[in-house]
């Protein structure tokens, strides 16, 4: 039985991982990851990498930015791939916001829902419409379909 290779080179872990190798080095330049460098300064990475660009990816996905998930690893050791144990514990952390996005999304899918069944046709009751450019001061977009902005919708 041959015995697997302790570290792995940037293409290996890309491959293995899915993430693109300018991902890998933008994760440990903002210290996501963390890499050694040969004597002909190429990167090698430890195999418990793969588990935190799961982390990593797992926590996008469900909405969270990069600074929180760099918060969350920050509060693991540069060389211990996150385990189930910290992960549990980290997404206890997470519930609140969550739960938050989660129900101002769905007050969006509501009110937006009941705005396409009126089909705009009057822009005194219209909850989207902007008279005067009043919602100027929430920034570019469609502010009102964001649920954070004006008190939701």
């Amino acid at each position: 039985m041959s015995k697997l290779p302790k570290l792995l080179t940037i293409g290996e872990v890309a491959h293995r991982s899915g993430v693109a190798q300018t991902a890998l080095r933008f994760y440990e330049d903002r210290g996501l990851i963390s890499a050694t460098r040969t004597s002909g300064n190429q990167r090698r990475y430890e195999r418990g990498v793969l588990r935190r660009l799961a982390f990593i990816r797992a926590a996008q996905r469900v909405g969270l930015s990069l600074e929180q998930v760099a918060e969350a690893l920050a509060t693991l050791p540069q060389d211990h791939a996150p385990t189930k144990a910290d992960w549990e514990r980290l997404s206890r952390r997470w519930r609140d916001e969550l739960d938050a996005r989660i129900d101002g999304l769905q007050r969006l899918r509501d009110r937006l829902t009941g705005c396409i069944g009126c089909g705009c046709l009057s822009l005194r009751t219209c909850a989207l419409h902007n008279t005067d450019d009043r919602m100027a001061e929430f920034g570019p977009g469609a502010p009102r379909l964001r649920p954070d902005a004006d008190g939701g919708l």
